[in-house]
């Protein structure tokens, strides 16, 4: 099975440990970025995993390249070409001090790429699936366009299309945010959501939640499938539920509907190493299972499962294999040495 994902990698950096960045006389330096732990993942799972993205020519992007091939991913199809590779600096938080996040991603390759620095015919040639995250067509209006005219060509070529819609306020409002992903979301098969995307994006609100306060109301996600649903007509539609109790304390579950029953996974308390990637750990796990045709309550518990364990790994990378995730799901959470 062969699945593409489409968006931007980036130099992350970070202190040592929980320091803060006042603190910092050296950066930790790793790579990271939403479509690119997606693939990672799936590379993991034996899938035929295939990032594209575009770099500039130089040694730190050679360097993130093999990076993505020393876990398996596909790299053949990368654009060479551009100013920069955006770097984002991290903070890791601890008890109620919140992790922070700096972005230096301006003019990076991606940001300025074309539909035609691609071939996309060769791209999906005998691709099942297609993955993408909303922070890509945030990068500006040619990735908006490479977005969406990637996803046509997706469905010109019969691939499933899947999208995380990931807000950020950092780069775009949620109306612009809004105009532009409701162009696209009719060439998407399978949305995946937080609890504050569908409200930052669409409008769509959950009733009987506050995220801050880490209540969340199963029944008010119900709610909000129910309308992205009716507006957009997804095949299948996936929620994450984080409760933060602190920013070291996390409970976790999710959603899935299929336009006709819900599907709730256990929930999990996750005392967390680096959640950054979560949400990327569970949309790979959810076309995993999708793609082998787990059933729809198997699918949700995998994915929740992958996106739990990913929470106990330094760096955007979910670096488990199946079997770690399905002893997971299948009530093995002790922790206890396997020897």
């Amino acid at each position: 099975m062969k699945v593409v994902t489409l968006g931007e990698i980036m130099l992350r950096l970070q202190p040592m440990g929980h320091q803060r960045f006042i603190q910092a006389q050296s950066l930790e330096a790793s790579f990271g970025g939403g479509e690119a732990n997606v693939a990672v993942s799936l590379a993991n799972y034996g899938i035929d995993a295939h990032f594209i993205t575009k770099l500039p020519k130089n040694a730190i992007a050679d360097s993130c390249i093999a990076e993505l091939k020393k876990y398996g991913v596909k790299t053949d199809n990368i654009a060479r070409g551009g100013e920069r590779l955006g770097i984002y600096f991290i903070e890791k938080g601890a008890s109620q001090r919140p992790s922070k996040v700096v972005y230096d991603r301006a003019h990076s390759s991606i940001s300025t790429a074309d539909y035609s620095d691609f071939d996309w015919d060769k791209i999906f040639d005998g691709a099942d699936w297609f993955h993408f995250t909303g922070i890509t067509p945030a990068l500006g209006e040619k990735a908006a366009e490479l977005t969406l005219n990637a996803c046509k060509k997706a469905k010109e070529k019969g691939v499933k299309v899947s999208c995380d819609l990931n807000f950020r306020k950092n780069l775009w409002t949620s109306e612009q945010a809004n105009k532009v992903m409701s162009g696209i979301m009719p060439f998407v098969d399978v949305i995946v959501a937080n609890e504050e995307d569908s409200e930052k994006v669409f409008g769509i609100k959950s009733s009987g939640s506050n995220v801050t306060g880490g209540r969340l109301s199963d029944e008010g996600y119900k709610e909000v499938c129910h309308k992205l649903q009716e507006r957009f007509g997804f095949e299948k539609i996936a929620i994450t539920l984080r409760e933060s109790i602190s920013a070291s304390v996390n409970n976790w579950s999710g959603l899935l509907y299929d336009g006709s029953k819900f599907y709730k996974s256990k929930k999990y308390e996750i005392n967390i190493v680096d959640r950054v990637g979560g949400g990327d750990s569970f949309g790979g796990g959810l076309i995993y299972s999708v793609l082998n045709g787990f059933s729809m309550q198997d699918s949700i518990e995998f994915a929740v499962a992958a996106s739990c364990l990913k929470h106990s790994i330094e760096g955007d990378f979910n670096l488990v294999a199946v079997d770690e995730v399905e002893s997971l799901a299948k009530g093995d959470g002790s922790g206890r040495v396997q020897r």
